[in-house]
């Protein structure tokens, strides 16, 4: 029986079930994992209450029982015996000859509960003799467990003397019996429950009202992830997508067993990738849909990767189970090879097969889903102004800017003042994801919203705030901020030390100091880095070494700055530490190869070269012409695109030629001077040294950027 399973029949939550198995030694991996038939009535007796399950022990015929808890004065578990091997999960190994009593402790119960069983099966035995395999094999499949019996070339006839011998003769000695309590406990610590992140940005106390679980569906375009939406939804958003391949984010919310999930559905191109890594950003549960015919592929690997960057617990829908010759074993043995070991396979990653065009298995996943965000508690405050994720963003000609949000943390309503990084508004209408009209929306809902000023940028947070001019005033200055921001040289992504010597070209060698746990580990990791020399920056070893960090380390850094010390596998002693604190020195600590290969990568990429590009942020069409005798001839323009700020370069295109390169003289929106016009705005422009414009010039806004370099 599985876990949720006797949950919804005790009327008490999964993760309650789960808390007991480790209590008792068991240790369930996920609320759909396989509850041992020995513990049931333990289990019950716990949950239903002690009476009603004696009651039903009188009417039932004989059946083997759990083993009673210990009582509290005993010290310590009882030694195992020899041949038997502590049952790890499901499986239990056993060298013949055992006997019951052995057989029983490697089952955890006691020897009655054995013979009970076995008398079940029309087998009269005793504690003391050995149990013959077959009969261990089937006691072992009534409670749940997989019995392997490795039986010896000894004569039977030997067995019962050699297995009482040992008996008589094992030790009662206390460290055995620490080693055996230990042994028995290894399951329950070597399969924990998976630490989860709770997605919004502030922890909601425990008493916080519940909120829908955010699921996002990743995987490989063409898997299906559309598909299955449309089946959970019954509607048809793909024959909506030019080219029947999604191209947007889409957020939808559904109601499930009397519970809302809410979906987001993203692209699975590789062209939107960024696209793909916001939806895993803002998600509880990850659903990974891999197609049985085709397996795990290039952007399903990149799916992974997000999602577990993100922290988040991953669901595989094994999707078009229905087309023929077609192997769910095969995808799970490649989603080994990715480090997602299924549930069935010792691992703690559920899989759902399932056929999204025939609407087949959806039920099943969808418990699931339920089932991992009750682990979750996903909580959300409701009383505290309104905060989420812009997750996708247009301007629609006869709308204006529309944005789909997803709020994650109080309740947005009408007239709502709100503000998305630059980007400032008032909530003048708010549907959901089939049209409808909403007056307000609570935590994990996606809205779609009109009224905010411009087009916010996708991932960009929002906040709801008290006034329209507190949210003007606090976008203009997150814009003014990210302008400041945007002259800034841009520097690598890591090594924080050398970024600014980097960026200004004073080094293009990156220095190291690599100190590992093993001799073959420090070889292979300089053999690695040595592959990573380009024409443009180089990486020099200085010093490799065995062991923690010390304090001459640091020293060898100080005096070769910039040097950065790197320890794989290994940490730095106190006097390490405070001399680096003290130099300014970096100390990077690494578990993974692939991490430490990486980020040297980065930084050799921040050290590179910076170039730049010129880059047309907005385009404007003369549509009438005005004759100043102060300022010369005014360009009457209408915003086609972007925006047109006055600080930026001006070129005046006719007929696809740049007829005049130059600067904005002036910028006027009616009768007042702007430094910006956004797109749909008409403006007068003057460009200086330039008055011979004809109706239909496009006048081009063109900035230049500082380009960070992506590759070596």
């Amino acid at each position: 029986m599985r876990i949720y399973e006797l949950a919804r029949q005790l009327a008490v939550a999964s993760k309650d079930i789960l808390l007991l198995l480790e209590e008792m030694g068991i240790g369930g991996k996920t609320a759909s994992s396989s509850v041992p038939p020995a513990y049931l009535s333990q289990i019950r007796a716990r949950f239903a209450g002690e009476e009603e399950v004696e009651a039903a022990a009188a009417e039932a015929p004989p059946k083997a029982k759990p083993k009673p808890a210990p009582p509290k004065e005993e010290p310590s578990a009882p030694a195992v015996p020899e041949g038997v091997v502590p049952a790890e999960g499901d499986v239990v190994k056993l060298k013949a000859p055992v006997t019951v009593g052995g057989f029983a402790t490697a089952l955890d119960t006691d020897a009655d509960n054995v013979i009970s069983a076995a008398e079940g099966l029309g087998e009269t035995v005793s504690e003391e003799e050995p149990i013959a395999p077959e009969l261990a094999v089937l006691i072992g499949e009534q409670w749940g467990y997989t019995v392997d019996v490795e039986v010896p070339e000894a004569p039977p006839e030997e067995a019962p003397v050699e297995t009482e011998t040992v008996a008589e003769e094992a030790p009662p000695a206390e460290a055995e019996e620490a080693e055996a309590a230990a042994e028995r406990e290894k399951p329950a610590e070597e399969a924990p429950v998976r630490p989860m992140r709770v997605v919004p940005r502030r922890t909601a106390p425990p008493d916080a009202p519940e909120r829908p679980a955010v699921v996002t569906v990743l995987g490989h375009v063409d898997h299906g992830k559309t598909t299955l939406l449309d089946a959970i939804r019954e509607t048809n958003v793909t024959a909506q997508e030019p080219g029947e391949i999604t191209q947007h984010i889409g957020a939808y919310q559904v109601e499930v067993k009397g519970k809302l999930i809410t979906f987001i559905d993203t692209p699975g191109h590789e062209a939107f990738t960024a696209m793909r890594a916001r939806g895993a950003q803002v998600t509880d549960v990850a659903v990974l849909v891999v197609a049985a015919d085709d397996g795990v592929m290039p952007q399903t690997v990149e799916a992974i990767d997000h999602a577990r960057a993100a922290e988040v617990p991953i669901i595989v829908a094994i999707n078009k189970m229905d087309r023929p010759n077609v192997s769910s074993e095969a995808v799970k043995r490649q989603l080994v090879d990715r480090g997602l070991v299924p549930e069935e396979w010792g691992g703690d990653v559920i899989c759902a097969e399932i056929s999204a065009l025939e609407k087949k298995g959806l039920s099943d996943l969808l418990d699931m889903i339920l089932l991992v965000a009750e682990m979750r508690e996903l909580r959300a405050l409701r009383d505290t102004p309104a905060e989420g994720v812009v997750l996708e963003a247009e301007l629609d000609k006869r709308r204006g800017s529309q944005a789909t949000l997803l709020v994650q943390e109080g309740v947005l309503r009408i007239g709502d003042s709100i503000v998305a990084g630059p980007v400032a508004g008032k909530i003048r209408a708010m549907t959901d994801d089939r049209g409808r009209r909403l007056k307000e929306a609570g935590p994990s809902t996606p809205v779609q919203v009109i009224g905010l000023s411009d087009v916010p940028e996708a991932s960009e947070l929002f906040r709801v705030v008290e006034t329209d001019r507190q949210a003007r005033a606090v976008a203009d200055e997150t814009r003014e901020a990210q302008r400041e921001a945007d002259l800034q040289p841009v520097g690598p992504t890591s090594m924080l030390e050398l970024s600014e010597l980097f960026a200004e070209g004073e080094a293009k060698v990156l220095s190291l100091i690599l100190k590992a746990d093993a001799q073959g580990t420090v070889e292979a990791i300089e053999s690695a880095l040595a592959q990573m020399h380009t024409e443009e920056v180089a990486v020099n070893v200085l010093h490799t070494g065995v062991g923690e960090v010390t304090e001459s380390d640091v020293g060898l850094a100080a005096v070769t700055k910039p040097t950065i010390i790197i320890g794989f596998q290994v940490s730095a002693d106190t006097q390490a530490r405070r001399l680096a604190a003290d130099e300014h020195i970096e100390l990077r600590r690494y578990e993974v190869i692939y991490d430490l290969l990486d980020d040297i990568r980065q930084t050799m990429v921040g050290m590179l070269e910076a170039k730049y590009e010129e880059v047309v942020v907005g385009r404007a069409e003369v549509r009438a012409l005005f004759q100043s005798s102060r300022v010369g001839t005014i360009a009457g323009c209408y915003v086609l695109e972007g925006r047109v700020p006055r600080s930026a370069a001006a070129r005046v295109r006719r007929g696809g030629d740049v007829v005049y390169e130059g600067k904005f003289a002036s910028l006027r929106h009616l009768q007042d001077d702007v430094s910006e016009m956004n797109q749909g705005f008409e403006c007068g422009i003057v460009v200086e040294g330039f008055s011979e414009f004809e109706v239909g010039d496009v006048i081009e806004a063109v900035e230049e950027r500082q380009v960070r370099r992506a590759v070596l």
